[in-house]
């Protein structure tokens, strides 16, 4: 299952940057594309950055209905993200989560790669691809700022989709 954890977050990350190289975040010293799958990452900030896609995974169940030794898997994925504005009165946050909203269905765009080996360089086809349902957007969420010192109230929201993939091994 982590091959395809790793094609699907190599995938996002390399269309962000296409769509929009200056969605950056600076995490661990680094700067690179706002997208992070916490299960991957050393130190996991207290508050959520913002105006990044958080990557978590979900169950994995086999597909019912099926023939053949490799089933058809689909594991849960929710990507959440949120935004204070661009400006300090966050006046336009809703036009900074509509950004956000099109830019995650741009890089989910089209819903399909191959999967790849990544522990290795150069990555390795692994001669099967991975595909993703649209994802389906929760409504629009708020934190109100009187609770949060030195925050404007910000707009969240998650969206899921299942990833297909089958298995490295076979499955009886």
């Amino acid at each position: 299952m982590q091959f395809t954890k790793d094609s699907f977050y190599m995938t996002l990350l390399t269309r962000l940057t296409s769509v929009n190289p200056q969605r950056t975040v600076t995490l661990n010293g680094t700067t690179r594309p706002a997208i992070i799958v916490a299960e991957n990452e050393l130190v996991i900030p207290v508050e959520p950055l913002p105006d990044a896609f958080y990557i978590e995974w979900g169950s994995v169940e086999a597909l019912e209905r099926q023939t053949g030794s490799r089933a058809l898997m689909a594991m849960g994925c929710t990507i959440s993200y949120h935004t204070l504005g661009t400006v300090q009165s966050g006046v336009d946050r809703g036009r900074a989560l509509a950004e956000l909203d099109t830019e995650l269905l741009s890089i989910c765009q089209p819903q399909h790669t191959e999967k790849r080996d990544y522990t290795q360089a150069p990555s390795l086809d692994m001669g099967t691809g991975i595909s993703w349902t649209t994802p389906k957007f929760s409504e629009v969420t708020g934190v109100d700022a009187r609770y949060k010192t030195n925050l404007a109230p910000r707009l969240e929201r998650k969206a899921t989709l299942s990833v297909l993939f089958f298995p490295e091994v076979n499955i009886l």
